[in-house]
């Protein structure tokens, strides 16, 4: 059985930490691709640094006119991005910043197997859900996204105008019985307007917002709070520090709490199996809990590049399981095509819905109206209560 009295640790960053705003222009150049062509290929890369951001990696259109057009959009989109998060410091603002776009032709070699059905890779890739929380998320990361993502709101809107983009989170939570019932440690670092502003006063603005995020009852008078424990945080963003596609994987996904097969998510196309197959395990392993069949359920699928069926299946409830774990491995390969095309359909991959995922996590999130986020949906419920 898993242990009931802990402490367990995750963190989040915002979406102008530099990682992120790497993520965010990746998966902006995806949707912006996936907005022509359904099938279009894309792995993109970006880093950022002062006053410069470079895009590198492949790209594929059926249409090669088309595909000229779009690389030539790339730069317009990369200041989209910057702006909207908010980015105008004098050593990095969206209008003034250096774009390099180094974008080209997807590989032949690569493509070959794709275009066969086959996985764009080999790799094994991870799902996880636990009855922690409503989202079936454990409560740690789940938080820790809730605070960053509600400050951003805030600065957004004006209410909070002295917030920078830049901002990173993290909650240690008491667990009692198995279930979170404490926040024991709060870390909170955000950049802010003016080198006047002390840790105490940060604090006195963001403290509102994080209670109003943390469930009634879990800061305590025994919690300790650590706002900008380093003091001024005013420069910020690829200028303080590098930014670079895919190096927040661990805040992307469950935030430590489970295993993670090693592969980033943003810039790539749903061909790429380290992004499909890892939406599809987690939408397997919510739906399992869901279900009733486990309280954490852990599935790992591993793929082999241009071979369509996953080698294998593995199914962990950590203890938990209603079921016998083997039934659960059947089960899912039943109710669901595992194959990268078996996924693409059945999840609704192949649309521009990539840029939302970017921050505040790719799981835990309520499935919207136009297909985002359709891995969180808990439809296979009684397909799975029926191949059991």
């Amino acid at each position: 059985m898993p242990r009931q009295d802990y402490l367990f640790t995750s963190e989040s960053v915002s979406e102008g930490h530099p990682d992120k705003v790497c993520d965010r222009i990746s998966d902006a150049v995806l949707d912006a691709f996936l907005s022509v062509e359904a099938n279009a290929r894309v792995a993109c890369e970006t880093f950022a640094t002062t006053n410069c951001v470079v895009v590198g990696g492949e790209v594929g259109l059926s249409d090669k006119a088309a595909l000229a057009e779009h690389m030539g959009r790339v730069e317009q989109i990369v200041r989209d991005c910057v702006r909207d998060i908010g980015y105008e410091q004098d050593k990095f603002h969206w209008n003034t910043l250096q774009v390099q776009n180094l974008l080209h032709a997807q590989s032949a070699h690569i493509a070959q197997g794709v275009d066969r059905d086959g996985a764009g890779d080999q790799g094994i890739m991870f799902g996880f859900a636990v009855n922690e929380t409503a989202e079936l998320m454990p409560a740690p990361i789940l938080y820790s996204h809730a605070i960053l993502k509600r400050l951003a709101e805030a600065r957004k809107s004006g209410a909070e105008p002295t917030l920078g983009p830049d901002a990173k989170s993290q909650l240690t939570l008491r667990y009692a019985g198995g279930k979170p019932v404490e926040v024991a440690q709060l870390v909170l670092s955000t950049q802010h307007a003016h080198e006047s502003q002390t840790s105490a006063d940060i604090r006195a603005i963001v403290e509102p917002y994080i209670r109003e995020v943390l469930p009634e009852g879990w800061l305590t008078d025994a919690t300790e709070w650590h706002v900008n424990p380093t003091g001024t945080f005013v420069i910020g963003g690829p200028d303080g520090d590098a930014g670079l596609t895919g190096r927040k994987i661990i805040v992307d996904t469950y935030g430590g709490a489970a295993a993670h097969g090693g592969g980033a998510f943003s810039g790539k196309d749903p061909t790429k199996v380290d992004r499909s197959a890892a939406y599809a395990a987690r939408y397997l392993a919510k739906n399992v809990v869901a279900a009733g069949l486990a309280d954490r359920c852990t599935l790992q699928v591993a793929y082999a590049i241009g071979v369509a069926r996953p080698l294998a299946i593995y199914a962990d409830t950590h203890g938990t399981g209603k079921v016998d774990e083997a039934a659960i491995e059947r089960a899912v390969a039943v109710c669901m095509d595992l194959t990268p095309r078996g996924i693409r359909e059945h999840l609704g991959l192949s649309r521009p819905i990539y840029s939302r995922t970017a921050a505040y996590g790719h799981f835990g999130r309520a499935p919207e109206a136009d297909g985002g986020f359709s891995w969180e949906r808990t439809d296979l419920v009684e397909a799975l209560k029926k191949a059991i």
